[in-house]
């Protein structure tokens, strides 16, 4: 399902214009981003839990020359779907 299907089906579940739900959908994703720039999770009742981790510095080996090579910390966006949900999609 691309966007604008995805924009479609929730305009025809809500009764709202399909604009307004975009913009909807930007206000959320801006609101969930700056959450996620201050290190907060997102919990989303009956989805799931987005949560920022820190990955720490690592050694890995190039599996094309073989060389180790130093990876620098960073930070990963990661999601934890819930029960609910996941009950939901196995059944």
């Amino acid at each position: 399902m691309n966007n604008r299907d995805f924009i479609s089906l929730l305009a025809r579940h809500t009764d709202m214009k399909p604009n307004e739900v975009q913009r909807l959908i930007n206000t959320m994703t801006d609101v969930m981003s700056q959450q996620f720039q201050e290190g907060e999770s997102v919990v989303v009742k009956g989805f799931g839990t987005f949560e920022v981790k820190k990955r720490n510095e690592r050694i890995m080996v190039s599996p094309s020359n073989g060389k180790r090579m130093l990876v620098p910390p960073k930070l990963s966006l990661t999601f934890k779907i819930a029960g609910e949900l996941k009950k939901k999609i196995n059944s």
